[in-house]
C-alpha cells in the first residue's frame, strides 16, 4: 500500500473496464478547502494555499483539494490579457514555492486549481504537488463551459492518481455535470471523484447538489467538491465544499460564505457496503459484455 501520491496511467473520456480492482485497506483523510482568491495575484494566492495546506495537515489530512483556478482566481479576461502574470507557467513557476514547501514539510498532497500558461496556450488546471513537493501530474479541464472555450485549450485527458490505496479520478467544475466523466474514473478503479469548482449563487448551488450526489451514487464513489466562497471572475460563488458517500449521501458540508476547511475521512468499510448494496459498477460491466458476445456470436 502507498504512502505516497503517484500518477497512475492518463485515462481517456470513456475510461477502461473494471477488472475487480483491490479496495483501500485503511481510511483517508481529506480536506476541501474553500476560500477567496486575489484576482490575477498568484503570489499572494500562493501564499494563502500553503497556509490553508498547513492547516489541513494539523487536522491530520493526507489530502487537500482546492477550488477551480484558485491560484491565478476565475478572471478569464484578466488571465487572457496578462498571462505571464496573472497565470502559472506551465514550465516551472517560482511563485508557487510556497505551496510545494508547504507540501514537503507537512507531508500533506494538494490538488490545486490554476489557469495554467503552456507552450503558448491557455488551460484550466489541477496541479497535483505530492508530500515531498514535487508535481505528481496535471489535469487540464476536459469540458469547458461557454466563454472558456475563448481562452482555454480543452484537455486531452482524463488523470487519476493513487494515495495510501486510495484511487483517485480528477476533475474540474464543469466536468461534474457529464455522467460519463465520472463514470471514466469508476470505470478505471477509482474510489473518489475529487472536484475544484467554481459554483455560483442560485442555478450554480442547485446544479452542485444535483450532480454530486448522482455521481457518487451513480458510480459508487465517495464525491469531493473544493468551491469558492465570495466574489472571483464576476461570479458570486456559493460556498458549499462538500462530501458525498458512495450511497449519494451528504457526509459533511461547509459553510455558503465562510472561508474555511471541510475535513472528513473516506472509509474503505463504507466503501464496501456501498458497493455490495448497490453493484452498480459490476452489473454495468456484465451487461456490456453481454451485448458485446451477443454480437459477435450474431445472436
Amino acid at each position: 500500500m502507498t504512502d505516497t501520491a503517484r500518477p497512475l496511467p492518463d485515462r481517456p473520456l470513456r475510461g477502461r473496464p473494471l477488472r475487480g480492482r483491490p479496495l483501500p485497506e485503511r481510511p483517508l483523510r481529506i480536506a476541501a478547502a474553500q476560500a477567496r482568491p486575489a484576482a490575477g495575484d498568484v503570489a499572494a494566492n500562493a501564499a494563502t494555499t500553503a497556509a490553508m495546506i498547513r492547516e489541513a495537515a494539523a487536522s491530520g489530512a493526507r489530502l487537500v483539494v482546492f477550488p477551480e483556478k484558485f491560484l491565478t482566481g476565475y478572471e478569464p479576461e484578466l488571465i487572457r490579457a496578462e498571462p505571464l502574470r496573472c497565470a502559472v507557467q506551465g514550465d516551472g513557476d517560482a511563485r508557487l514555492a510556497p505551496v510545494t514547501a508547504a507540501c514537503r514539510e507537512t507531508g500533506t498532497v494538494a490538488v490545486v486549481g490554476a489557469a495554467v500558461h503552456d507552450g503558448g496556450e491557455l488551460y484550466v488546471s489541477a496541479l497535483v504537488i505530492g508530500a515531498d513537493g514535487a508535481l505528481v501530474t496535471r489535469y487540464d479541464k476536459q469540458t469547458l463551459f461557454k466563454a472558456e472555450r475563448e481562452v482555454y485549450r480543452q484537455g486531452a485527458r482524463g488523470a487519476s492518481l493513487e494515495l495510501g490505496g486510495w484511487r483517485l479520478g480528477l476533475g474540474i467544475c464543469y466536468d461534474s455535470g457529464f455522467p460519463e466523466h465520472a463514470r471514466a474514473a469508476a470505470l478505471d478503479g477509482c474510489h473518489a471523484y475529487v472536484v475544484g469548482a467554481l459554483f455560483g449563487v442560485g442555478n450554480g448551488h442547485h446544479e452542485s447538489r444535483t450532480w454530486f450526489p448522482a455521481r457518487a451514487l451513480d458510480n459508487t464513489v465517495y464525491a469531493v467538491l473544493a468551491n469558492h466562497v465570495g466574489e472571483t471572475g464576476g461570479w458570486q460563488a456559493c460556498g458549499g465544499s462538500a462530501v458525498w458517500a458512495p450511497d449519494g449521501r451528504l457526509v459533511a458540508e461547509a459553510s455558503p460564505d465562510r472561508p474555511g476547511l471541510l475535513v472528513a475521512d473516506l472509509d474503505p468499510a463504507v466503501l464496501r457496503t456501498a458497493r455490495d448494496a448497490e453493484p452498480m459498477l459490476s452489473d454495468l460491466h456484465d451487461t456490456a459484455a453481454a451485448r458485446r458476445d451477443e454480437h459477435l456470436l450474431g445472436g
